[in-house]
């Protein structure tokens, strides 16, 4: 775990919090923020489709059932633990357990940093997963939220757009697409872009990112004590699901790391996009401030290494 600390993608992370903190005027311009996550999310796909293009389509399925039901299970039972422990209202009970079932593709990009750092293989379709994992999280949170509470009218073609065809699932898949049928042998001239690159644009995303993660530490005192307590417990029993999901469809040590991460990590670009549509009544601060001010570091800071721990414990029982 220390190691993972003195990473610098960690240590940026860790610098822009110490910004925000010390109340700096660092900040970077909103268009380079903004191409910065261009860069990501594309870049994530097009590896993904790269390594997809020599991969065993087979060996695929069931992983993707695995991951499938994680994106139905943890939302609701999110749900469940936020009404019946927390008292939150349906709304905000339901928004914030969309946010903890979809997934963090900043954090994806972490957990790969911290395997290609290891020197741990994983399998070539993880970037799959992560596209699967955030739809149907999203589609349960609305489902429970339309079901239990609101009574107000919802305009279906906004939400269906905001959810398969916002910036971040397109970008992924867009990348997914260009890498799998482009292949390994046609993407070398983009190659040193999307890859050589790679890391050093992460870290300058997440010294942003930690700018941005500071100012939500102040709502803290709005959300309570529960909320952080849950940012922090949930995330460790959804990752211990995505490690079991992991070792019983197959995934390889690595593999299991990734999927116990993606089940770990809350959303804060796609699901909040969505949940402002879909669910106007919950309220931003709770859903925000728990992904985004208590999740997003833990995982970073200490929720990989954790998860990484777990996928090992379970394959090394499996011999």
């Amino acid at each position: 775990m220390f190691d993972n600390l003195l990473d610098p993608v960690v240590l940026c992370f860790a610098m822009g919090v110490t910004a925000g903190l010390l109340k700096t005027d660092l900040r970077f311009p909103p268009q380079l923020f903004e191409g910065l996550s261009i860069y990501l999310l594309f870049a994530i796909g097009l590896k993904g489709g790269i390594e997809l293009s020599s991969a065993n389509p087979g060996e695929v399925v069931v992983p993707m059932l695995a991951t499938v039901s994680l994106g139905v299970i943890i939302p609701v039972l999110a749900y469940t633990l936020l009404r019946r422990l927390g008292r939150f209202s349906r709304p905000d009970a339901a928004a914030i357990a969309a946010h903890y079932g979809s997934v963090s593709a900043v954090t994806y990009a972490v957990v790969i940093a911290y395997l290609v750092r290891l020197g741990q293989s994983y399998e070539s379709f993880m970037t799959v997963l992560l596209v699967v994992l955030e739809i149907p999280a999203i589609a349960i949170g609305i489902l429970i939220a339309r079901m239990r509470a609101s009574t107000t009218s919802m305009k279906l073609g906004p939400l269906l757009h905001e959810v398969f065809l916002g910036k971040s699932i397109y970008l992924l898949i867009a990348g997914l697409l260009v890498g799998f049928l482009s292949g390994p042998e046609r993407s070398e001239a983009i190659a040193p872009l999307f890859t050589g690159l790679f890391k050093g644009a992460l870290a300058l995303f997440l010294l942003e990112m930690g700018i941005i993660t500071s100012q939500r530490l102040a709502d803290l005192r709005q959300t309570g004590p529960f909320l952080v307590v849950f940012g922090i417990v949930m995330p460790l029993f959804s990752g211990a699901m995505g490690t079991v999901a992991g070792l019983m469809s197959g995934l390889s040590l690595g593999g299991t790391t990734v999927l116990a991460t993606l089940a770990a990590s809350a959303s804060y670009i796609a699901a909040p996009a969505a949940m402002r549509i879909a669910v106007p009544k919950a309220n931003p601060t709770l859903y925000l401030t728990a992904a985004l001010g208590i999740t997003f570091p833990f995982n970073i800071l200490a929720g990989i290494p954790i998860y990484y721990a777990m996928a090992s414990f379970v394959h090394g029982l499996g011999g």
